[in-house]
């Protein structure tokens, strides 16, 4: 998995590339996080558009960085959320925990 960090109004955008199976990405993901919010930034839109794969690893990954955001008063959201992602977040029933939207744009004018 390959990251990319682009700032969009009062937003972080994280861009996931390849394949998202936690181990390594999962611990690599968390410190991301953590030094965003030692920056005071809060507000991150996970774009997933560029993930072929996603395993359960890869979705307790992303459970552990909305719980991490949340406990800091942030919040994650989804954006480009693939058919095969969003089948596994309606399966798992996760669907109903993390917000999603389809565009990057919609997930940032979210936060207002």
């Amino acid at each position: 998995m390959k990251t990319k960090l682009l700032e969009k109004y009062n937003a972080v955008i994280v861009e996931l590339k390849g394949n998202v199976m936690g181990g390594e990405d999962t611990k690599e993901f968390n410190e991301l996080l953590h030094k965003l919010i030692d920056q005071g930034k809060k507000n991150v839109i996970v774009d997933l558009s560029e993930v072929k794969f996603m395993n359960s690893s890869g979705l307790g990954m992303l459970i552990s960085g909305l719980t991490t955001m949340k406990r800091e008063s942030g919040s994650l959201k989804l954006a480009h959320v693939t058919e095969k992602i969003e089948s596994l977040l309606i399966i798992t029933k996760l669907i109903t925990i993390f917000e999603s939207y389809e565009s990057v744009d919609e997930a940032v004018k979210s936060f207002g």
